[in-house]
């Protein structure tokens, strides 16, 4: 936050042409080794961290994005989150995600549910909808970069509300607060540390996440990428969501990667 509102050296890395702000690297300098002195014999990937095959030998891996939202950060708008997982044997097992600007935490671990502390205020225990009428259901939207093809998704599935924000982190933390049922994200672009903390917080909440197809992501594999795009859910009207993407997949020409 130190950096929030201040000029800042945005630099583009990677084909995509993705954004980066010394504000990710302060804070990836902050997270990442305070991780490997707490946790020595655990593996490590992080977005801001020059990656390694180290970790495909551990059980145990920490996920970390230091700032998911970059460009949120950018423009001020307050969509961005800090994103830790740990993924045992490639599924997530904790999660925290937390929105500086908002102030409000989002944690979750195995068994033992998943919660929200905003600011001082008592953590509070977090549920998703139960909702499984796809009319009724709210869909949490990217912010930007919504293609005709995201348009013809939310015309068939008959999604009558949406909530426009940036960041999986920030959309999942709309799905366990009830403000939204579903998120859907078409592009292969993103990246173990963008879903790990979230998916292990909306599992414990009653959620569910995959790919576009039904699939589970299994964390910690030498390739990285999302490359099935994402479906996260309330959980209950998760097979109806994938049944009803099926179609529209096929007439896209999106086939499991």
């Amino acid at each position: 936050m130190e950096f929030y509102g201040t000029p800042l050296d945005i630099q583009l890395k990677d084909k995509h042409d993705e954004p980066v702000t010394q504000a990710d690297y302060a804070a990836n300098a902050v997270i990442v080794p305070r991780l490997n002195s707490a946790f020595p014999d655990d593996g490590l990937l992080s977005e801001e961290t020059t990656d390694t095959t180290a970790r495909l030998a551990k059980s145990r891996v920490w996920m970390v994005d230091p700032i998911d939202g970059t460009n949120g950060f950018i423009t001020r708008n307050d969509d961005f989150a800090v994103q830790i997982g740990l993924s045992i044997e490639g599924t997530p097992a904790l999660g925290v995600v937390y929105q500086p600007a908002r102030d409000s935490l989002y944690y979750a671990s195995q068994n033992s549910g998943a919660w929200r502390q905003h600011g001082t205020d008592e953590p509070l225990r977090l549920h998703v909808s139960n909702k499984r009428d796809l009319r009724d259901m709210h869909l949490a939207a990217s912010r930007s970069h919504r293609s005709p093809r995201m348009n013809q998704v939310v015309e068939h599935l008959e999604l009558k509300s949406e909530t426009r924000r940036g960041s999986v982190g920030v959309k999942v933390g709309l799905i366990v607060e009830r403000e939204c049922d579903l998120y859907i994200h078409l592009s292969p672009r993103s990246k173990q540390w963008d879903t790990c903390a979230p998916e292990a917080i909306l599992r414990e909440a009653g959620g569910t996440l995959t790919d576009l197809f039904g699939a589970p992501y299994k964390y910690n594999t030498p390739d990285v990428w999302n490359h099935n795009g994402i479906v996260a859910t309330n959980g209950a009207a998760h097979n109806l969501v994938i049944e009803r993407l099926a179609p529209l997949l096929h007439e896209f020409g999106r086939t499991p990667a």
